[in-house]
Protein backbone atom coordinates (compact mmCIF):
# COMPACT_ATOMS: atom_id res chain seq x y z
CA UNK A 1 0.00 0.00 0.00
CA UNK A 2 2.84 2.39 0.82
CA UNK A 3 4.28 1.74 -2.62
CA UNK A 4 0.97 2.42 -4.33
CA UNK A 5 0.46 5.81 -2.71
CA UNK A 6 4.06 6.92 -3.28
CA UNK A 7 4.14 5.77 -6.87
CA UNK A 8 0.82 7.37 -7.79
CA UNK A 9 1.66 10.70 -6.17
CA UNK A 10 5.08 10.68 -7.80
CA UNK A 11 3.77 9.86 -11.26
CA UNK A 12 0.46 11.77 -11.43
CA UNK A 13 1.87 14.88 -13.05
CA UNK A 14 4.07 12.87 -15.39
CA UNK A 15 1.20 10.74 -16.60
CA UNK A 16 -0.87 13.91 -16.98
CA UNK A 17 1.31 14.94 -19.90
CA UNK A 18 -0.54 12.29 -21.88
CA UNK A 19 -3.90 13.94 -21.21
CA UNK A 20 -3.61 16.65 -23.86
CA UNK A 21 -2.82 14.00 -26.42
CA UNK A 22 -5.73 11.84 -25.24
CA UNK A 23 -8.19 14.73 -25.58
CA UNK A 24 -7.74 14.97 -29.30
CA UNK A 25 -7.29 11.43 -30.61
CA UNK A 26 -7.62 7.80 -29.61
CA UNK A 27 -4.53 5.89 -28.55
CA UNK A 28 -4.19 3.23 -31.20
CA UNK A 29 -2.55 -0.13 -30.53
CA UNK A 30 0.85 0.76 -31.90
CA UNK A 31 0.84 4.17 -30.27
CA UNK A 32 -0.31 2.62 -26.98
CA UNK A 33 2.67 0.24 -27.06
CA UNK A 34 5.03 3.15 -27.71
CA UNK A 35 3.45 5.08 -24.86
CA UNK A 36 3.90 2.16 -22.43
CA UNK A 37 7.53 1.81 -23.45
CA UNK A 38 8.05 5.52 -22.85
CA UNK A 39 6.29 5.46 -19.47
CA UNK A 40 8.34 2.49 -18.24
CA UNK A 41 11.58 4.08 -19.43
CA UNK A 42 10.78 7.33 -17.66
CA UNK A 43 9.74 5.53 -14.48
CA UNK A 44 12.98 3.53 -14.41
CA UNK A 45 14.94 6.76 -14.75
CA UNK A 46 13.19 8.61 -11.95
CA UNK A 47 12.65 5.62 -9.65
CA UNK A 48 15.61 6.29 -7.31
CA UNK A 49 14.32 9.84 -6.81
CA UNK A 50 10.73 8.64 -6.29
CA UNK A 51 11.96 6.15 -3.69
CA UNK A 52 14.01 8.70 -1.79
CA UNK A 53 11.41 11.48 -1.91
CA UNK A 54 8.41 9.30 -1.15
CA UNK A 55 9.62 7.28 1.86
CA UNK A 56 9.02 9.88 4.57
CA UNK A 57 5.88 11.12 2.86
CA UNK A 58 4.57 7.55 2.76
CA UNK A 59 5.43 6.95 6.40
CA UNK A 60 3.53 10.04 7.55
CA UNK A 61 0.50 9.26 5.35
CA UNK A 62 0.28 5.49 5.71
CA UNK A 63 0.77 5.05 9.46
CA UNK A 64 -2.53 6.86 10.23
CA UNK A 65 -4.23 4.64 7.64
CA UNK A 66 -2.89 1.46 9.24
CA UNK A 67 -4.07 2.77 12.61
CA UNK A 68 -7.63 2.94 11.29
CA UNK A 69 -7.54 -0.76 10.35
CA UNK A 70 -5.41 -1.99 13.26
CA UNK A 71 -7.04 -5.05 14.89
CA UNK A 72 -7.85 -4.94 18.58
CA UNK A 73 -5.21 -7.58 19.35
CA UNK A 74 -2.48 -5.02 18.48
CA UNK A 75 -1.76 -1.94 20.56
CA UNK A 76 0.35 -0.20 17.93
CA UNK A 77 1.54 -0.68 14.36
CA UNK A 78 4.27 1.62 12.99
CA UNK A 79 7.13 1.61 10.47
CA UNK A 80 10.73 1.33 11.61
CA UNK A 81 12.08 1.03 8.04
CA UNK A 82 10.46 1.91 4.75
CA UNK A 83 12.08 2.12 1.33
CA UNK A 84 10.62 1.04 -1.99
CA UNK A 85 13.74 -0.78 -3.18
CA UNK A 86 15.58 -0.70 -6.47
CA UNK A 87 13.04 -2.42 -8.72
CA UNK A 88 10.59 -0.08 -10.44
CA UNK A 89 7.12 -1.30 -11.42
CA UNK A 90 6.24 -1.92 -15.05
CA UNK A 91 3.15 -0.65 -16.82
CA UNK A 92 1.67 -3.45 -18.95
CA UNK A 93 -1.49 -1.80 -20.29
CA UNK A 94 -3.02 1.62 -20.85
CA UNK A 95 -6.56 2.64 -21.82
CA UNK A 96 -8.31 5.96 -22.32
CA UNK A 97 -11.97 5.43 -21.37
CA UNK A 98 -14.81 7.15 -23.13
CA UNK A 99 -17.49 8.22 -20.66
CA UNK A 100 -20.25 10.48 -21.92
CA UNK A 101 -21.49 11.07 -18.36
CA UNK A 102 -18.10 12.38 -17.25
CA UNK A 103 -17.74 15.31 -19.63
CA UNK A 104 -14.88 17.66 -19.03
CA UNK A 105 -12.67 14.83 -17.82
CA UNK A 106 -10.26 12.20 -19.10
CA UNK A 107 -10.30 8.78 -17.47
CA UNK A 108 -7.20 6.67 -17.88
CA UNK A 109 -6.57 3.12 -16.68
CA UNK A 110 -3.05 1.78 -16.22
CA UNK A 111 -2.30 -1.89 -15.64
CA UNK A 112 0.79 -2.29 -13.49
CA UNK A 113 2.91 -5.22 -12.38
CA UNK A 114 5.46 -5.06 -9.58
CA UNK A 115 7.69 -7.75 -8.14
CA UNK A 116 9.55 -5.41 -5.85
CA UNK A 117 12.35 -5.66 -3.31
CA UNK A 118 11.30 -3.01 -0.77
CA UNK A 119 12.71 -2.85 2.73
CA UNK A 120 9.62 -2.55 4.92
CA UNK A 121 9.79 -3.34 8.63
CA UNK A 122 6.79 -2.90 10.90
CA UNK A 123 7.17 -2.46 14.63
CA UNK A 124 4.17 -3.98 16.36
CA UNK A 125 3.19 -4.12 20.00
CA UNK A 126 0.52 -6.49 21.24
CA UNK A 127 -1.99 -5.90 24.04
CA UNK A 128 0.01 -8.22 26.29
CA UNK A 129 3.12 -6.07 25.90
CA UNK A 130 4.99 -8.17 23.34
CA UNK A 131 7.03 -6.06 20.86
CA UNK A 132 8.06 -7.54 17.51
CA UNK A 133 9.81 -6.28 14.34
CA UNK A 134 7.92 -7.72 11.32
CA UNK A 135 9.46 -7.65 7.85
CA UNK A 136 7.18 -7.54 4.79
CA UNK A 137 8.85 -9.62 2.07
CA UNK A 138 8.31 -11.14 -1.37
CA UNK A 139 5.78 -8.58 -2.54
CA UNK A 140 4.07 -9.39 -5.81
CA UNK A 141 1.33 -7.20 -7.21
CA UNK A 142 -0.68 -6.91 -10.40
CA UNK A 143 -3.57 -4.47 -10.71
CA UNK A 144 -5.28 -1.77 -12.71
CA UNK A 145 -5.20 1.83 -11.52
CA UNK A 146 -7.80 4.36 -12.62
CA UNK A 147 -6.86 8.03 -12.91
CA UNK A 148 -9.49 10.69 -13.58
CA UNK A 149 -8.15 14.04 -14.76
CA UNK A 150 -10.80 16.65 -14.01
CA UNK A 151 -11.60 19.41 -14.71
CA UNK A 152 -9.83 19.93 -18.01
CA UNK A 153 -8.41 23.44 -18.33
CA UNK A 154 -6.44 25.45 -20.85
CA UNK A 155 -3.46 26.15 -18.61
CA UNK A 156 -0.59 23.72 -18.01
CA UNK A 157 -0.74 20.76 -17.27
CA UNK A 158 -4.25 20.69 -18.78
CA UNK A 159 -6.24 19.55 -15.73
CA UNK A 160 -7.07 20.95 -12.29
CA UNK A 161 -6.88 17.77 -10.22
CA UNK A 162 -6.34 14.04 -10.57
CA UNK A 163 -8.16 11.39 -8.56
CA UNK A 164 -6.69 7.91 -8.41
CA UNK A 165 -7.96 4.51 -7.33
CA UNK A 166 -6.98 0.88 -7.57
CA UNK A 167 -9.68 -0.15 -10.04
CA UNK A 168 -8.95 -3.88 -9.95
CA UNK A 169 -6.64 -5.94 -7.77
CA UNK A 170 -5.59 -9.01 -9.74
CA UNK A 171 -2.85 -10.22 -7.42
CA UNK A 172 -1.43 -9.17 -4.05
CA UNK A 173 1.07 -11.55 -2.45
CA UNK A 174 3.49 -10.97 0.37
CA UNK A 175 5.02 -12.82 3.29
CA UNK A 176 5.60 -11.73 6.88
CA UNK A 177 8.67 -12.65 8.89
CA UNK A 178 9.66 -11.84 12.44
CA UNK A 179 13.23 -10.59 12.35
CA UNK A 180 15.15 -13.20 14.29
CA UNK A 181 12.14 -15.46 14.83
CA UNK A 182 9.17 -17.37 13.43
CA UNK A 183 5.89 -15.47 13.26
CA UNK A 184 3.86 -18.69 13.16
CA UNK A 185 4.95 -19.38 16.74
CA UNK A 186 2.73 -16.52 17.90
CA UNK A 187 -0.92 -17.53 17.31
CA UNK A 188 -3.12 -14.99 15.58
CA UNK A 189 -0.45 -12.32 14.98
CA UNK A 190 0.36 -13.19 11.35
CA UNK A 191 -3.32 -13.43 10.40
CA UNK A 192 -4.12 -10.13 12.14
CA UNK A 193 -1.32 -8.20 10.40
CA UNK A 194 -2.02 -9.73 6.99
CA UNK A 195 -5.73 -8.94 7.37
CA UNK A 196 -4.86 -5.36 8.37
CA UNK A 197 -2.67 -4.81 5.29
CA UNK A 198 -5.22 -6.30 2.91
CA UNK A 199 -8.07 -4.33 4.48
CA UNK A 200 -6.08 -1.11 4.24
CA UNK A 201 -5.32 -1.72 0.54
CA UNK A 202 -8.91 -2.77 -0.11
CA UNK A 203 -10.46 0.29 1.45
CA UNK A 204 -7.99 3.17 1.30
CA UNK A 205 -7.17 3.16 -2.42
CA UNK A 206 -9.54 0.63 -4.04
CA UNK A 207 -12.37 1.89 -6.22
CA UNK A 208 -14.86 3.45 -5.51
CA UNK A 209 -12.54 5.34 -3.12
CA UNK A 210 -11.08 8.34 -4.91
CA UNK A 211 -7.90 9.91 -3.62
CA UNK A 212 -7.70 13.46 -4.95
CA UNK A 213 -4.46 15.28 -5.74
CA UNK A 214 -5.06 19.00 -6.31
CA UNK A 215 -2.89 20.45 -9.08
CA UNK A 216 -4.50 23.88 -9.54
CA UNK A 217 -6.25 25.53 -6.55
CA UNK A 218 -10.03 25.12 -6.64
CA UNK A 219 -13.10 23.36 -5.24
CA UNK A 220 -13.05 19.68 -6.19
CA UNK A 221 -15.69 18.37 -3.79
CA UNK A 222 -17.66 16.96 -6.74
CA UNK A 223 -14.86 14.39 -7.20
CA UNK A 224 -15.29 12.99 -3.68
CA UNK A 225 -17.01 9.71 -2.91
CA UNK A 226 -20.66 10.16 -1.99
CA UNK A 227 -23.39 7.81 -0.68
CA UNK A 228 -25.81 6.45 -3.28
CA UNK A 229 -27.98 4.20 -1.12
CA UNK A 230 -28.44 2.03 1.96
CA UNK A 231 -27.90 -1.73 2.26
CA UNK A 232 -30.05 -3.42 4.89
CA UNK A 233 -28.66 -6.75 6.08
CA UNK A 234 -30.30 -9.32 8.29
CA UNK A 235 -27.78 -11.87 9.57
CA UNK A 236 -30.09 -14.84 10.06
CA UNK A 237 -28.01 -17.90 10.91
CA UNK A 238 -25.12 -20.17 9.97
CA UNK A 239 -24.89 -23.93 9.77
CA UNK A 240 -22.28 -26.68 9.78
CA UNK A 241 -19.48 -24.37 10.92
CA UNK A 242 -16.01 -25.82 11.32
CA UNK A 243 -15.25 -26.57 14.97
CA UNK A 244 -12.14 -24.67 16.07
CA UNK A 245 -12.15 -25.83 19.70
CA UNK A 246 -10.54 -28.97 21.10
CA UNK A 247 -13.03 -29.08 23.96
CA UNK A 248 -16.68 -28.31 23.24
CA UNK A 249 -17.73 -26.33 20.16
CA UNK A 250 -16.81 -23.01 18.59
CA UNK A 251 -18.27 -19.75 19.93
CA UNK A 252 -19.07 -18.03 16.61
CA UNK A 253 -19.67 -14.38 15.89
CA UNK A 254 -19.79 -12.46 12.61
CA UNK A 255 -18.11 -9.30 11.33
CA UNK A 256 -19.79 -7.65 8.35
CA UNK A 257 -18.64 -4.72 6.23
CA UNK A 258 -18.68 -3.05 2.86
CA UNK A 259 -15.64 -0.95 3.73
CA UNK A 260 -13.32 -2.45 6.37
CA UNK A 261 -12.92 0.73 8.40
CA UNK A 262 -13.31 -0.06 12.09
CA UNK A 263 -16.20 2.39 12.59
CA UNK A 264 -18.00 1.03 9.51
CA UNK A 265 -17.74 -2.66 10.42
CA UNK A 266 -20.59 -4.38 12.26
CA UNK A 267 -20.15 -7.19 14.77
CA UNK A 268 -22.82 -9.65 15.84
CA UNK A 269 -23.28 -11.14 19.28
CA UNK A 270 -21.35 -14.32 20.13
CA UNK A 271 -23.30 -17.59 20.26
CA UNK A 272 -21.49 -19.87 22.72
CA UNK A 273 -20.76 -23.54 22.06
CA UNK A 274 -22.72 -23.73 18.79
CA UNK A 275 -21.88 -24.80 15.23
CA UNK A 276 -25.35 -23.87 13.95
CA UNK A 277 -25.84 -20.40 15.47
CA UNK A 278 -28.99 -18.31 15.03
CA UNK A 279 -28.41 -14.54 15.25
CA UNK A 280 -31.37 -12.85 13.54
CA UNK A 281 -29.61 -9.47 13.82
CA UNK A 282 -30.08 -6.47 11.55
CA UNK A 283 -27.37 -4.09 10.30
CA UNK A 284 -27.31 -1.08 7.98
CA UNK A 285 -24.52 0.00 5.62
CA UNK A 286 -23.91 3.05 3.43
CA UNK A 287 -23.36 2.19 -0.25
CA UNK A 288 -21.17 4.41 -2.40
CA UNK A 289 -20.91 2.45 -5.66
CA UNK A 290 -23.39 -0.38 -6.10
CA UNK A 291 -21.74 -1.52 -9.34
CA UNK A 292 -18.39 -2.42 -7.76
CA UNK A 293 -18.81 -2.78 -4.00
CA UNK A 294 -19.36 -6.02 -2.07
CA UNK A 295 -20.69 -7.06 1.32
CA UNK A 296 -18.11 -9.18 3.13
CA UNK A 297 -18.89 -11.40 6.11
CA UNK A 298 -16.29 -13.08 8.29
CA UNK A 299 -17.22 -15.72 10.85
CA UNK A 300 -14.86 -16.04 13.83
CA UNK A 301 -14.53 -18.31 16.83
CA UNK A 302 -14.31 -16.18 19.97
CA UNK A 303 -11.26 -17.27 21.94
CA UNK A 304 -11.69 -14.87 24.88
CA UNK A 305 -8.51 -12.93 25.64
CA UNK A 306 -6.67 -14.63 22.77
CA UNK A 307 -7.04 -13.62 19.14
CA UNK A 308 -10.26 -14.86 17.54
CA UNK A 309 -9.78 -17.60 14.97
CA UNK A 310 -11.27 -17.22 11.52
CA UNK A 311 -13.76 -19.94 10.63
CA UNK A 312 -14.54 -18.69 7.14
CA UNK A 313 -15.38 -15.73 4.94
CA UNK A 314 -17.95 -15.02 2.22
CA UNK A 315 -18.80 -12.14 -0.09
CA UNK A 316 -21.74 -11.02 -2.19
CA UNK A 317 -21.65 -8.41 -4.97
CA UNK A 318 -24.11 -5.55 -4.49
CA UNK A 319 -24.67 -5.39 -8.26
CA UNK A 320 -26.49 -8.74 -7.95
CA UNK A 321 -29.20 -7.19 -5.77
CA UNK A 322 -32.43 -5.87 -7.27
CA UNK A 323 -33.26 -2.48 -5.70
CA UNK A 324 -36.23 -2.65 -3.38
CA UNK A 325 -36.41 -6.46 -3.40
CA UNK A 326 -35.25 -8.63 -0.49
CA UNK A 327 -32.73 -11.29 -1.49
CA UNK A 328 -32.66 -14.40 0.69
CA UNK A 329 -29.27 -16.06 0.23
CA UNK A 330 -27.03 -18.80 1.64
CA UNK A 331 -23.29 -18.18 1.16
CA UNK A 332 -20.59 -20.81 1.35
CA UNK A 333 -17.71 -19.93 3.66
CA UNK A 334 -14.16 -20.17 2.32
CA UNK A 335 -10.74 -19.70 3.88
CA UNK A 336 -9.66 -16.83 1.62
CA UNK A 337 -11.60 -14.83 -0.97
CA UNK A 338 -8.52 -14.69 -3.20
CA UNK A 339 -8.31 -18.49 -3.37
CA UNK A 340 -10.47 -19.72 -6.22
CA UNK A 341 -10.89 -23.31 -5.01
CA UNK A 342 -11.53 -24.32 -1.41
CA UNK A 343 -12.81 -27.89 -1.15
CA UNK A 344 -13.03 -27.97 2.65
CA UNK A 345 -16.53 -27.53 4.09
CA UNK A 346 -16.36 -24.56 6.47
CA UNK A 347 -20.10 -24.04 6.72
CA UNK A 348 -22.66 -21.64 5.28
CA UNK A 349 -24.17 -18.34 6.38
CA UNK A 350 -27.74 -17.19 5.77
CA UNK A 351 -28.47 -13.53 4.97
CA UNK A 352 -31.39 -11.36 3.88
CA UNK A 353 -30.29 -8.35 1.82
CA UNK A 354 -32.16 -5.28 0.65
CA UNK A 355 -30.64 -2.40 -1.33
CA UNK A 356 -32.52 0.91 -1.25
CA UNK A 357 -31.05 3.60 -3.56
CA UNK A 358 -31.19 7.21 -2.42
CA UNK A 359 -34.18 9.00 -3.84
CA UNK A 360 -36.11 5.77 -4.43
CA UNK A 361 -39.76 6.31 -5.16
CA UNK A 362 -42.22 5.37 -2.44
CA UNK A 363 -43.09 2.04 -4.08
CA UNK A 364 -39.78 0.58 -2.85
CA UNK A 365 -40.66 -0.90 0.54
CA UNK A 366 -37.99 -1.24 3.20
CA UNK A 367 -39.26 -3.50 6.00
CA UNK A 368 -36.03 -3.17 7.97
CA UNK A 369 -36.24 0.62 8.18
CA UNK A 370 -37.55 1.79 11.60
CA UNK A 371 -39.53 4.41 9.66
CA UNK A 372 -41.10 1.76 7.43
CA UNK A 373 -44.84 1.10 7.29
CA UNK A 374 -46.75 -1.41 5.24
CA UNK A 375 -49.50 0.08 3.10
CA UNK A 376 -52.13 -1.55 5.30
CA UNK A 377 -50.56 0.03 8.36
CA UNK A 378 -50.59 3.45 6.73
CA UNK A 379 -54.31 3.08 6.08
CA UNK A 380 -54.91 1.96 9.66
CA UNK A 381 -53.00 4.94 11.05
CA UNK A 382 -55.19 7.35 9.08
CA UNK A 383 -58.42 5.63 10.10
CA UNK A 384 -57.73 4.60 13.69
CA UNK A 385 -56.02 7.74 14.98
CA UNK A 386 -58.82 10.10 13.97
CA UNK A 387 -61.11 8.94 16.79
CA UNK A 388 -58.45 9.10 19.51
CA UNK A 389 -58.61 12.04 21.87
CA UNK A 390 -54.86 12.22 22.42
CA UNK A 391 -53.79 11.26 18.91
CA UNK A 392 -53.27 14.04 16.43
CA UNK A 393 -52.85 12.41 12.97
CA UNK A 394 -50.29 15.05 12.05
CA UNK A 395 -48.16 14.04 15.02
CA UNK A 396 -48.29 10.25 14.55
CA UNK A 397 -44.85 9.45 13.18
CA UNK A 398 -43.71 6.17 11.70
CA UNK A 399 -41.20 5.75 14.50
CA UNK A 400 -44.09 5.40 16.96
CA UNK A 401 -45.33 2.27 15.20
CA UNK A 402 -43.98 -1.27 15.46
CA UNK A 403 -44.99 -4.17 13.24
CA UNK A 404 -47.36 -6.27 15.33
CA UNK A 405 -49.88 -8.78 14.08
CA UNK A 406 -51.05 -12.36 13.69
CA UNK A 407 -49.06 -14.92 11.73
CA UNK A 408 -51.22 -17.73 10.41
CA UNK A 409 -49.27 -20.88 9.55
CA UNK A 410 -50.83 -23.76 7.63
CA UNK A 411 -48.67 -26.88 7.88
CA UNK A 412 -49.72 -28.58 4.66
CA UNK A 413 -47.45 -31.55 4.11
CA UNK A 414 -43.92 -32.96 3.88
CA UNK A 415 -42.30 -35.10 1.25
CA UNK A 416 -39.36 -37.43 0.91
CA UNK A 417 -38.68 -37.66 4.66
CA UNK A 418 -35.82 -39.98 5.63
CA UNK A 419 -36.73 -43.34 7.12
CA UNK A 420 -35.99 -43.50 10.84
CA UNK A 421 -37.82 -46.69 11.90
CA UNK A 422 -36.55 -50.23 11.51
CA UNK A 423 -39.41 -50.89 9.12
CA UNK A 424 -38.23 -48.09 6.81
CA UNK A 425 -40.94 -45.64 7.83
CA UNK A 426 -41.46 -42.70 10.20
CA UNK A 427 -44.26 -41.34 12.37
CA UNK A 428 -43.78 -37.61 11.71
CA UNK A 429 -45.26 -34.57 13.38
CA UNK A 430 -44.32 -30.88 13.26
CA UNK A 431 -43.56 -28.49 16.13
CA UNK A 432 -43.87 -24.77 15.31
CA UNK A 433 -42.09 -22.28 17.60
CA UNK A 434 -42.07 -18.49 17.54
CA UNK A 435 -38.52 -17.77 18.71
CA UNK A 436 -38.93 -14.62 20.83
CA UNK A 437 -42.10 -15.60 22.70
CA UNK A 438 -41.37 -19.35 22.66
CA UNK A 439 -45.04 -19.95 21.77
CA UNK A 440 -45.38 -23.53 20.45
CA UNK A 441 -47.93 -25.51 18.46
CA UNK A 442 -47.79 -29.17 17.47
CA UNK A 443 -49.49 -31.03 14.63
CA UNK A 444 -50.98 -34.49 14.94
CA UNK A 445 -48.83 -37.57 14.30
CA UNK A 446 -49.15 -39.25 10.91
CA UNK A 447 -48.17 -42.90 11.38
CA UNK A 448 -45.84 -44.81 9.07
CA UNK A 449 -45.57 -42.21 6.35
CA UNK A 450 -42.62 -40.52 4.64
CA UNK A 451 -44.91 -38.13 2.70
CA UNK A 452 -47.35 -37.04 5.42
CA UNK A 453 -50.23 -34.60 4.92
CA UNK A 454 -51.39 -32.56 7.95
CA UNK A 455 -53.21 -29.50 6.56
CA UNK A 456 -53.45 -27.97 10.05
CA UNK A 457 -53.57 -24.22 10.75
CA UNK A 458 -52.18 -22.30 13.74
CA UNK A 459 -52.24 -18.61 14.70
CA UNK A 460 -49.34 -16.83 16.43
CA UNK A 461 -49.68 -13.38 17.97
CA UNK A 462 -46.40 -11.65 17.08
CA UNK A 463 -45.29 -8.55 19.01
CA UNK A 464 -42.27 -7.56 16.90
CA UNK A 465 -42.36 -9.19 13.49
CA UNK A 466 -39.18 -7.60 12.12
CA UNK A 467 -37.08 -9.29 14.78
CA UNK A 468 -38.84 -12.62 15.27
CA UNK A 469 -38.42 -15.99 13.58
CA UNK A 470 -40.54 -19.06 12.95
CA UNK A 471 -38.88 -22.41 13.61
CA UNK A 472 -40.50 -25.53 12.15
CA UNK A 473 -39.13 -28.86 13.41
CA UNK A 474 -40.14 -32.26 12.07
CA UNK A 475 -40.03 -35.05 14.67
CA UNK A 476 -40.54 -38.79 14.60
CA UNK A 477 -42.92 -40.04 17.29
CA UNK A 478 -41.86 -43.17 19.11
CA UNK A 479 -43.39 -45.12 21.97
CA UNK A 480 -40.28 -44.59 24.03
CA UNK A 481 -39.54 -41.01 23.00
CA UNK A 482 -39.07 -38.89 19.92
CA UNK A 483 -36.26 -38.14 17.46
CA UNK A 484 -35.76 -34.93 15.52
CA UNK A 485 -35.72 -35.47 11.76
CA UNK A 486 -34.84 -31.92 10.70
CA UNK A 487 -35.85 -28.29 10.91
CA UNK A 488 -36.23 -25.09 8.91
CA UNK A 489 -35.88 -21.53 10.20
CA UNK A 490 -37.48 -18.54 8.52
CA UNK A 491 -37.68 -14.84 9.23
CA UNK A 492 -40.97 -13.02 8.72
CA UNK A 493 -39.58 -10.57 6.16
CA UNK A 494 -41.13 -12.22 3.12
CA UNK A 495 -44.62 -12.60 4.60
CA UNK A 496 -44.49 -8.96 5.74
CA UNK A 497 -43.76 -7.85 2.19
CA UNK A 498 -46.10 -10.19 0.34
CA UNK A 499 -48.92 -10.57 2.85
CA UNK A 500 -49.10 -14.31 2.28
CA UNK A 501 -47.25 -16.99 0.36
CA UNK A 502 -46.82 -20.74 0.05
CA UNK A 503 -43.45 -22.43 -0.36
CA UNK A 504 -41.45 -25.59 0.32
CA UNK A 505 -38.55 -25.47 2.77
CA UNK A 506 -35.69 -28.01 2.81
CA UNK A 507 -35.05 -29.61 6.20
CA UNK A 508 -31.68 -28.80 7.71
CA UNK A 509 -30.07 -31.69 9.55
CA UNK A 510 -31.91 -34.32 7.47
CA UNK A 511 -30.58 -36.40 4.60
CA UNK A 512 -33.68 -35.50 2.62
CA UNK A 513 -37.10 -34.00 3.02
CA UNK A 514 -39.05 -30.78 2.42
CA UNK A 515 -41.84 -29.11 4.35
CA UNK A 516 -44.72 -27.33 2.58
CA UNK A 517 -46.10 -24.33 4.46
CA UNK A 518 -48.58 -21.54 3.78
CA UNK A 519 -47.98 -18.30 5.73
CA UNK A 520 -50.33 -15.33 6.03
CA UNK A 521 -49.77 -12.03 7.85
CA UNK A 522 -52.58 -9.97 9.43
CA UNK A 523 -51.04 -6.66 10.62
CA UNK A 524 -52.13 -4.67 13.64
CA UNK A 525 -50.97 -1.35 15.05
CA UNK A 526 -49.12 -0.77 18.27
CA UNK A 527 -47.95 2.63 19.49
CA UNK A 528 -44.80 2.91 21.55
CA UNK A 529 -44.95 4.92 24.75
CA UNK A 530 -43.29 8.29 24.20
Amino acid sequence: MSFFIGMIMGMAVGVGLVVAFARYEQVRSKRRSELLTWLNLQLNKIWPFVDEAASELIRSNVEPILEQYRPMILESLTFSKLTLGTVAPQFTGIWILEDQSNSGAVTMELEMQWDGNPNIVLDIKTRVGLALPIQVKNIGFTGVFRLIFKPLVEEFPGFGAVSYSLREKKQLDFTLKVIGGDISAIPGISEAIEETIRDAVEDSITWPVRNIVQIIPGDYSDLELKPVGILEVKLVQAKELTNKDFVGKSDPYAVLFIRPLRDKMKTSKTINNQLNPIWNEHFEFVVEDVSTQHLTIRIFDDEGIQASELIGVARVALKDLEPGKVKDIWLKLVKDLDIQRDTKNRGQVHLELLYCPNGSDSSLKNPFDPDYELTTLERRIKSETVGKVDADPAKVSKKNVIVRGVLTVNVISAEDLPAVDLMGKADPFVVLTMKKSQTKFKTRVVNENLNPVWNQTFDFVVEDALHDMLIAEVWDHDTFGKDKIGKCIMTLTRVLLEGEYQDTFPLDGAKSGKLLLHLKWSPQLKFRES
